[in-house]
């Protein structure tokens, strides 16, 4: 049989290991991206390694707390900058746009590996890169030069046919996807798109759909790169950059699901899951009291052009307040000269800054109870900034139908008609804003009072007593865990911002981890399934063991999350019987012997002191993943 894409990549790229799927394979790494919410801490575990230079092409990327509401962001920013500038790295400045989208414009290139703290870095799929989100610390190893190491992945065909009918967008097809694969299950596959419905999708339109691939929970998806990606390069000035990649016609596939585009209808997300999907129809007249449109999803100049020309001669409702936010300063700037910010302005909408904001929880929280319609990526409870915000996820055209209705509104019902959005045979090019670095090592790096050493583990001990600090249920996301939005100026600072662990599902928690401590005992987090969903931001492992967590127990574990628990000494073992999970209870205490023999076993058994059984976990881990465990993490291991 042929070689499948993915597959095409990854040999290139091989290491070491056998591409299988479940083996672990090492992959050379290409490039990198971080953005401030989470590089800060990857740098400072970089500049721990003592590597002069990076040997990686590296952008960090200042898109998620531009406000600078307190000096913490600005001194970070002065942090990445500097450090950046030290170490061989570009630094793209606040304002010059989402990392996504500015990566997918300036930096993405056929063939090549990424790898992104950052859970949606598999947008540039959309080129034919594989492109994947991980913690900061893996981003950290792979700009010093050492492989990534990854499970081998299923690789799932997804077929498109046919083409799009006026009014439905990208987003209803992934949001098409997500009906029927949902948010869980999916860990340790790959989609790659094909079929003849590639034909009617532009980059930017294939974008949305790789962005999107981060809330099915697979490792990355992948489009083809064909002259529809030549075009997007050419345009980009960076044609040379390109190169045809396509699957052999006989390539190899675990699985393949048809869709038909023609018969795609626009789709919205209800909360709080992306997957809990129906048809806009269905949930036609829901009064609305905010729409916004930008976010790494859906702020792509095809988008914006769609959204200005849906405007052009109109007004908001008036009981809707409406944002858009420019995904980068390209598309921003071309807007402006070519009239179409001006119809945005004119019809009432508010024009804010090109940055994640609003979807990270970083302003535009929605009124108590209010529904907020987005064309962001995630509608976790929550996450908004407003803790029963009701937030649903559409396309650009069924934001722009909302905000002119003031209610949810099939835009094929508007009487509009439908307009043609040209993509420009050549962007505005202007990288002034993407600071290059001098490599000159007696620059002095910027360090304000916020930022700390990066926190290490201490080995894992031979015999792990513990207590149960929280039990939880499915889906828990790292929202869920460590709170973004106000909280996330404190992200340099590890032992400020663990008091925020799980702060809106049980407050007390960093409390209780702090009792556990003082009467000698680990804590123990218990889960159901899927735990670790959405973002890769690593202090969801990375706080919850500052406190002194040594271990999960959970029915099933999301990739980037699990790889974060590792690479900081925490030990995840599933429920070989969901009736112990049903058993077990917060304050139990738990002891694990010989852990040392124990943790190299796929068995593992748990002792409950509290209630007087054993039970038997499952451990998954590769070996190499339960050295770095047992060694209390990636930074002991690599030192060891």
């Amino acid at each position: 049989m042929g070689q499948n894409l993915f597959k095409k990549i990854i040999s290139a790229h091989l290491l070491s290991g056998t591409m299988e799927p479940g083996s672990e394979v090492g992959i050379r790494i290409d490039q990198t991206l971080t953005q401030d919410a989470l590089g800060t801490m990857a740098y400072l575990q970089f500049e721990a390694m003592g590597v002069p230079v990076v040997t990686t092409k590296s952008v960090s990327y200042v898109d998620h707390n531009t406000l600078q509401d307190g000096f913490e962001n600005a001194d970070d920013h002065r942090y990445l900058q500097t450090v950046a500038d030290k170490h061989g790295i570009k630094y793209s400045k606040a304002g010059n746009g989402i990392c996504h989208q500015v990566h997918l414009e300036r930096f993405s290139r056929p063939g090549d590996t990424l790898i992104g703290s950052d859970s949606h870095t598999p947008t540039c799929g959309a080129v034919g890169m594989v492109a994947m989100g991980v913690g900061g610390m893996d981003v950290a190893v792979a700009m010093a030069g050492g492989p990534f190491y990854l499970t081998y992945p299923k690789i799932l065909r997804v077929n498109l046919k046919e083409k799009l009918k006026p009014w439905c967008a990208a987003k209803d097809i992934i949001l098409e996807l997500l009906k029927i694969l949902t948010t869980k299950g999916n860990v340790g596959t790959v989609i790659e798109y094909g079929g003849d419905g590639l034909e009617s999708l532009t980059v930017p339109e294939r974008a949305t759909i790789t962005n999107m691939g981060a809330e099915l929970g697979v490792t990355t998806s992948l489009f083809p790169s064909d002259e529809m990606t030549r075009a997007f390069f050419k345009a980009q000035a960076r044609e040379e950059e390109w190169q045809e990649l396509q699957p052999d016609r006989d390539a190899e596939y675990d699985r393949i699901i048809e869709l038909d585009l023609s018969e795609i209808v626009p789709n919205i997300a209800c909360p709080h899951s992306p997957d809990n999907v129906r048809t806009v129809k269905e949930v036609a007249g829901l009064e609305v009291q905010q729409v916004l449109v930008g976010s790494c999803t859906n702020s792509s100049y095809r988008d914006l052009m769609m959204v200005a020309a849906m405007l052009k001669g109109r007004k908001v409702h008036p009981n809707v307040s409406f944002g858009i936010a420019p995904g980068s300063k390209q598309v921003l700037s071309m807007i402006a000269q070519n009239g179409a910010l001006q119809d945005m302005i004119a019809a009432g909408a508010r024009i804010l800054e090109s940055t994640c904001g609003f979807c990270v929880g970083c302003g535009q929280a929605p009124q108590t109870k209010g529904v907020s319609l987005r064309s962001n990526n995630r509608n976790f409870e929550g996450r908004s900034g407003t803790k029963d915000g009701q937030v649903y996820l559409v396309s650009p055209e069924t934001c722009v139908a909302a905000a002119l209705t003031g209610k949810v509104t099939d835009p094929r019902v508007l009487g509009l008609e439908y307009p043609n959005i040209v993509l420009p045979e050549v962007y505005e090019i202007d990288d002034s804003m993407v600071i290059q670095p001098s490599k000159d090592q007696i620059v002095a790096v910027f360090r304000g009072p916020n930022i700390g050493e990066p926190p290490k583990n201490s080995p894992m001990p031979e015999q792990l007593a513990a207590k149960v600090a929280i039990k939880v249920e499915d889906k828990i996301t790292t929202d869920h865990i460590m709170p973004a939005g106000p909280y996330l100026k404190y992200r340099s600072n590890v032992p400020k911002y663990a008091n925020y662990v799980f702060y809106h599902v049980d407050p007390e928690f960093a409390v209780k981890c702090a009792h556990n401590k003082e009467q000698g005992l680990a804590s123990v987090i218990v889960a159901g399934l899927s735990y670790g969903q959405g973002s890769s931001r690593e202090h969801a492992a990375l706080c919850p063991m500052y406190l002194g967590v040594r271990v999960l127990l959970a029915k099933s574990v999301e990739r980037i999350h699990g790889a974060n628990l590792t690479n900081f000494g925490i030990l995840q073992l599933t429920f070989a019987d969901d009736a112990d999970y049903e058993r077990i209870q917060t304050g139990d205490e738990l002891v694990v012997d010989n852990m040392q023999q124990a943790i190299m076993q796929d068995k593992v058994w748990v002792r409950n002191v509290t209630q007087g059984y054993a039970f038997e976990t499952n451990c998954t881990l590769t070996r190499r993943q339960r050295e770095i465990v047992l060694c209390g993490g990636l930074l002991n291991y690599t030192a060891k």
